[in-house]
Formats: C-alpha cells, structure tokens, sequence
C-alpha cells in the first residue's frame, strides 16, 4: 500500500515526464530517422555501385583505357561529392532537429501543453518572448532550396537504374529467343548511347551471348541492386525534406501568429 505522499510523488513524476514528452518534435525527430536512413542508403550504394560500374564498363565495354578514363575521373569526382554529401546531412538532420526542439517546446509552452516543468525550462530557457527570427526564416527557405536541388538528384539516380533496367530486359528477351542465334546477335546494349564512353571506343557495346552472360555474372546483379537502393534511398531523403519543409512552416507559422498577437510564455 502506498502512502499519500508517495502517490503525490509518483503522480507529479509522471505528469513531468508525460510535459516532457509532449515537447519532444515528433515530426521532425521522424524526418530526421528518414533522412539518415536514407543518405546512408544513396551514399554507401552509391559510392560501391560507382565502383563497380567502373569494374564493368572496364571489363565488358572498353579495351583501351583512354576510352574511359574521362568515365573513371567523373566516377571518382561523384565519389568524393558522396562524402560531402553524407557529412552535410549529418550535421544539417542535427541542426533542423535541435530547432524542431526549440520552436516547438515555445509553442507549446505558450498553449499551456508545456508550461513551468523542469524539462520546459531547459529546452526553453532563451525564450523570454515568443518572436520571429532570421534562424526561422533560414532554416525554412534552406530546406525548401535543398529540397527542390535533392528533387533532381533523385532523378538523376533514375538514369542508371533506367540503364540497367534495359539491360536486364534485354537478357531477358536473349534468354527466351535462345533457338534463332541470328536475332540473338541483334540485340545490344551499347554503353556509347547512354554517354558513358565516346563513339570511338572499342568495342563499346555488348551483343547476344557476351551480354547474356553479363547479365549472369555477379557483379553486374550486385550493381543493379546497389543502384536500386540507391534510387530508393535518395527517395527516402527527398520524403524526409519535404516532412521538415512541412513541420519546418508549420512551427514558423505557429510562432508568427504568436507574435502578432503579443502572446508569451506563460510559466
């Protein structure tokens, strides 16, 4: 049996914890989970299908290595773009995360979700009045900005699983017209159409049999699938923007109402 004072211990711990957990930014904290999944899954499948690639075009399209060394320098420029890319949106997730904490904890602070507990203070303690700033304002128009430039991005990491994807297609169709040899020759997959060698490269194209059995060998199904989830994880990423754009306007609106009408926090 608990005593009165235990119960009134126990009851003002949980009413704390429960004022705390309503100023937690779920939305934002969601995005953020997104968007680290996400760059995890374009940098590190990018940056391994990017090297495969080269592996391929090496091995199956090209003898001489000036018909793709233009390839390999652009390969390895994309590579290292990977790496910035990933420790960006590392500390940017962290940067959007700590401010979905601190206009949302204002907000709720003044609706009275949040008001004078000990966890209420912390994340609010620089708020003595609620008003606009210039970190509001930058956070959204750069989110906004990053989300229409990863737009493009996801894309372009379209166009190798679009590649691939014929490809794969092609095999397909040699695999099912394996007793007329003759068509089988006629169909290629020329990496010279697609832009990643020159016209002049040697052989440049894979035809009948010799791509069938690309198409079978390892490498070529670990870079499809590698550049696969690739394309799903800059999805994931451009899913995780558009979801702070939206809590990111939410929380700026919210906090110009405020504004307007003068309210503070009330504690």
């Amino acid at each position: 049996v608990f005593s009165q004072k235990e119960v009134w211990v126990c009851g003002c711990c949980y009413d704390c914890c429960m004022r705390c957990l309503g100023g937690v930014p779920y939305c934002s904290l969601v995005a953020t989970l997104l968007c680290f999944s996400g760059i995890a899954l374009f940098c590190g499948c990018g940056h391994q299908a990017l090297t495969e690639t080269e592996r391929l075009i090496e091995t199956y399209f090209a003898r001489n290595l000036h018909d793709y060394i233009t390839l390999a320098y652009i390969i390895q420029y994309f590579q290292y773009v990977i790496y910035g890319l990933a420790s960006f949106f590392f500390l940017y997730c962290i940067a959007l995360l700590a401010e979905g904490f601190y206009t949302t904890s204002a907000a709720k602070q003044t609706f009275g979700e949040f008001r004078s507990t000990m966890c209420g203070r912390c994340l609010s303690s620089s708020v003595s009045r609620l008003k606009i700033t210039i970190t509001h304002y930058f956070f959204i128009v750069m989110t906004y900005l990053l989300a229409v430039l990863w737009l493009l991005v996801f894309a372009f990491s379209a166009l190798p699983v679009y590649f691939f994807y014929n490809m794969d297609a092609t095999c397909s169709t040699i695999a099912v017209l394996t007793e007329t040899p003759a068509s089988i020759n006629q169909l290629c997959v020329d990496a010279r159409q697609y832009g990643l060698l020159p016209w002049n490269a040697v052989p440049g194209k894979a035809c009948g049999m010799t791509l069938s059995s690309i198409c079978k060998t390892r490498e070529y199904q670990m870079t499809y699938n590698l550049y696969v989830a690739a394309f799903a994880g800059a999805g994931i990423t451009l899913l995780a923007l558009l979801t702070y754009t939206v809590s990111s306007t939410y929380n700026f609106a919210v906090l110009r109402y405020l504004g307007r009408k003068g309210i503070g926090p009330r504690c």
